[in-house]
């Protein structure tokens, strides 16, 4: 009877459980079973690893074989077990060394010839490997996300007969060589190119210096996509922790490729009105990040907001609140994180031309009201800027006009403002709590009674108002101001008069 113990990591969202590798070799006739609440894709394994074995000129056992995935009640999906699986194999008949395994865990899919493939969720992997003082064995086509954790100890190997040579102490296994991380790109397209639209580009610059929700109101064509793309260019970079975080996520989803081009990068997630709400927020049967968590970190543009299914649009409203979003299934629940900034655009009416003032909108009052139908008063009131853009008159492409403020200008203005909240109160305006909201947003009686008055005559809600408390103090924080002067009031409430709701 032989017995050999191989450590690896299972995948359950962002964390990597550990699971025990246990093969057993005992007497009877040949067979070989795998236990533990193994997948399909895991049953399969042993197809895969007998082949993988014989091609690699390794003996297979003539003798029964249990495999078991400790812990058993963990579900175990995909290829990411076929190499440990085989060493178990391998140490537990005598071909390689059982002391050997020591210290290591091994995650890898073997194709037929031996070779290592890649397997996703790799970054949450090496993170915990490393957290237990454990050196991981990964593909080498893994080796761009594994480089990403700096502190890790990590090999990488393109095929079996690599593993089994180095633990036999015949030849050692390389490190993960990161690729080669393009800092100095530009994140985005630049604000030099919008011409006009002062009002916007203050609100974008607001929305980026204090991580606030935007919302882009007007006619086709005045530029609410370009405005909304050129949001990363204006935020810092990411710090290594937020970095690995979002790398990670996107590990999860299987979109290893360019990790290393966007390291600390802030992402940008577009996806079509068409999409679900499953592919939003996240979901499936081993449930698998959404766009919103795709977007962790970064911004979220949804364009052509009326377009959406409503009930798309409403499972917005809880991550909006939270950060955070968990999918509950029967046998488990995963919570992937969902910080983001979003920014939605939208025509004002179905023509798409009202309150322009050529006067063409032929769109009925009830036409509007039904257009305007899908989006929720409760989601409008967790976007804190509410900006209506006007049509650009022509001449305004045609005459050569002033040097705007380029996006590095302005990020700089942001991250100083940035900044300053971190050091007041450790986190961004946007992401206070009631609490944290009325000690660092102070008023004094007369700018009070102006918000008194106007959310009375905007009928805000108290999320509303604590809201636009929140970009005053952003507003404060871009002028270098220590409190809340009434002018930051007046254009932070200002933000709010332009909902779609109100008269056009």
């Amino acid at each position: 009877m032989s017995l050999a113990l191989v450590h690896s990591r299972a995948r359950a969202g962002m964390d990597a459980p550990a699971v025990r590798v246990e093969v057993h070799l005992s007497g009877g006739l040949p067979a070989i079973q795998i236990v533990g609440l193994p997948e399909a894709a895991v049953r399969e394994s042993r197809d895969r690893v007998r082949a993988a074995l014989l091609c690699a000129r390794f003996e297979w056992p003539q003798r029964r074989i249990t495999i078991n995935l400790a812990p058993a009640d963990l579900p175990k999906d995909g290829g990411r077990f076929d190499l440990p699986i085989a060493l178990g194999i391998l140490a537990a008949s005598g071909q390689v060394p059982l002391d050997a395994l020591a210290g290591h865990e091994f995650i890898g899919e073997l194709a037929l010839t031996g070779e290592l493939r890649p397997v996703d969720a790799v970054i949450p992997a090496v993170m915990a490997a490393a957290g237990s003082g454990h050196t991981l064995i990964l593909p080498q086509a893994n080796q761009e996300e594994a480089a990403l954790v700096s502190q890790a100890s990590t090999l990488v190997a393109t095929t079996l007969l690599q593993v089994c040579a180095h633990l036999q102490g015949q030849q050692s296994l390389p490190a993960p060589a990161p690729a080669l991380q393009a800092d100095n790109l530009p994140n985005g397209p630049d604000m030099r190119d919008v011409r006009g639209q002062a009002q916007a580009r203050r609100a974008l610059e607001v929305a980026a210096a204090g991580g606030h929700h935007l919302l882009l109101v007007g006619p086709p064509g005045c530029g609410k996509s370009m405005l909304a793309s050129r949001l990363p260019g204006l935020l810092p970079a990411l710090d290594e922790q937020r970095a690995l975080e979002t790398a990670a996520i996107h590990s999860l989803s299987n979109t290893r490729k360019g990790l290393s081009a966007q390291w600390r990068r802030r992402p940008f997630r577009a996806p079509h009105h068409s999409a679900s709400a499953v592919a939003l927020v996240g979901g499936g049967s081993h449930p698998r990040p959404g766009e919103i968590s795709l977007a962790h970190n970064g911004v979220l543009f949804l364009d052509e907001l009326t377009q959406w299914q409503r009930g798309v649009l409403e499972v917005l409203r809880e991550p909006l609140e939270t950060g955070s979003v968990t999918i509950a299934r029967a046998a488990r629940s995963t919570t992937f994180p969902a910080q983001f900034q979003l920014v939605a655009a939208m025509n004002p009416c179905p023509c798409g031309w009202a309150g322009d003032i050529s006067g063409r909108c032929r769109c009925s009052g009830e036409r509007i009201t039904r257009y305007l139908g899908h989006l929720s008063g409760p989601l409008l009131d967790r976007i804190d800027l509410q900006v209506r853009i006007p049509r650009l008159p022509l001449e305004l492409l045609a005459k050569p006009v002033a040097a705007a403020e380029d996006s590095a200008c302005i990020a700089q203005r942001v991250a100083n403002a940035l900044q300053r909240q971190w050091q007041r109160q450790g986190c961004a305006n946007a992401q206070l709590d009631a609490a944290g909201t009325f000690a660092h947003c102070v008023l004094d009686g007369e700018q009070q009674n102006l918000l008194e008055q106007a959310a009375q005559r905007l009928q805000l809600s108290m999320r509303a108002v604590q809201r636009s408390l929140r970009v005053a103090r952003t507003i404060a924080d871009l002028n270098d101001q220590p409190a809340i002067d009434r002018a930051a009031l007046a254009e932070a409430l200002s933000y709010r008069q332009t909902a779609p709701e109100a008269p056009i």
